[in-house]
């Protein structure tokens, strides 16, 4: 029987989500307490890979268990058995064929900074105090929307295919002190949404102008765009499936 887990966490303390010999993960974590609390050896597949210090408000993955699952006991149990930088709020079981990587169809990031010295979020936000042309920031983002290769702002060395992926939406917004940057598509490139945000934060301080990102762009060259902005603004926030109504 295939299970879905829906969880979150704070990402500050682990080496990302894919298991890593000498290293901790959330995959590692995860696979330790489902393994002890159901008496099986459990292997959680995640929708995605988030790397080093990233974090999590909405994740989910997949594991397989041959008996039917007491779903509020065992997600009781999972929240009083794992670190409290982790937290499950759901498990579903879904149709055998179900893959939460694979089937997902839009994923969510938002990228966060604060203007303003806070130490109540500090590892939870990049801290920058220079002053950045906001507007100007959203009509780069906006031209994000025209273009599907963003060979640009992956890593490279990469396993993948293609570089192609539908964004459905990138903006930026204002709260108070904060930025936040939101951006969602069909799939991500490794590394790609804190290159994207480094990117826009040099259009930002007006180092770079629309005509300059639009040449990045088309130049499929990681060394033209902007730099890697820090892990530890980023979160996954968001991952729809077609077959899970939450």
């Amino acid at each position: 029987m295939r299970y879905f887990i829906h969880f979150a966490y704070n990402g500050t303390h682990y080496h990302g989500w894919q298991f890593q010999p000498n290293a901790s993960s959330i995959q590692e974590t995860l696979n330790k307490s489902l393994s002890v609390l159901l008496n099986s050896t459990i292997n959680v597949m995640g929708a995605g890979r988030t790397d080093t210090g990233v974090h999590a408000s909405e994740m989910y993955g997949h594991f397989d268990f041959e008996s039917p699952i007491d779903v509020p006991v065992l997600v009781h149990k999972l929240n009083s058995f794992l670190p409290k930088d982790i937290a499950v709020f759901d498990i579903i079981h879904v149709h055998d064929d179900a893959h939460c990587r694979f089937d997902a169809t839009k994923r969510t990031y938002e990228y966060h900074i604060n203007t303003v010295k806070n130490p109540f979020l500090e590892g939870l936000s990049w801290y920058m105090n220079q002053k950045l042309d906001i507007d100007l920031m959203n009509e780069a983002a906006k031209i994000l929307l025209k273009h599907t290769d963003f060979q640009c702002f992956s890593k490279v060395n990469t396993d993948v295919t293609t570089f192609d992926c539908t964004i459905f939406e990138a903006y930026w917004k204002k709260e108070n002190s904060k930025l936040i940057f939101t951006i969602s598509a069909n799939r991500f490139l490794r590394n790609m949404v804190r290159a994207i945000v480094g990117t826009l934060v040099n259009i930002g301080l007006h180092k770079i102008s629309l005509e300059d990102f639009e040449n990045i762009i088309a130049s499929k060259s990681r060394e033209k765009a902007g730099f890697s902005v820090p892990a530890h603004g980023l979160y996954l926030t968001e991952i729809k499936y077609d077959y899970i109504i939450k």
